[in-house]
């Protein structure tokens, strides 16, 4: 995605107004369009369908479940969004009680997150579950801090151990570059 104030070649779907708030803050000439909670509204999904046609579409939510939720739908219905993520941490609000998202992400984590999209590819042939498996990523004391340490070294975001596999699978990574962020995860430590 070009990233200037001037020249935007996508469309970024959102959650709500101050996500769009803090996109444009940054940078002032992006579009978005808002799906006002996790219920994805019909209008807005064949909204997305026909701006798909001209543009593309690049999937920005909140790294929760109603994020993740936000991104099944509208991937659905757009296959070919591309996808952005932010990690958790990068989405964490400045003051307590406030919940994780967009709005709260930095200059750079967003212009990060805007610029290494991802985007539905078939399955990888080389990774397999039990590979997965054999990598701690499934169970055991750390496999969830291990998949969310991988799932920002690869900037696909976080899920539970079935639906991070499916992320992998479904945006292509390779067993290698899987086994590499692994190792980096591990070594971090």
């Amino acid at each position: 995605m070009v990233l200037t104030k001037k020249h935007f070649n996508a469309v970024v779907v959102v959650e709500g107004k101050d996500d769009t708030i803090r996109l444009k803050q940054f940078f002032p000439g992006i579009e978005t369009i808002e799906t006002n909670g996790s219920d994805v509204p019909e209008t807005v999904l064949t909204q997305l369908r026909e701006l798909a046609t001209k543009r593309e579409i690049i999937v920005l939510t909140d790294p929760d479940l109603n994020g993740e939720r936000i991104r099944r739908l509208v991937t659905a219905a757009v296959p070919t969004a591309k996808q952005a993520f932010i990690s958790r941490k990068e989405g964490e609000p400045q003051k307590k009680g406030n919940s994780l998202g967009v709005e709260h992400a930095s200059k750079e984590a967003l212009a990060k997150a805007l610029s290494d999209l991802h985007e539905n590819k078939q399955p990888s042939s080389d990774l397999t579950k039990e590979k997965y498996q054999k990598l701690g990523l499934t169970s055991g004391a750390n496999s969830r801090k291990l998949r969310e340490r991988v799932g920002i070294k690869l900037r696909i975001g976080y899920g539970n151990a079935k639906q991070f596999y499916q992320r992998l699978q479904t945006f292509g990574i390779s067993l290698s570059t899987l086994e590499q962020a692994v190792e980096e995860a591990k070594n971090e430590q």
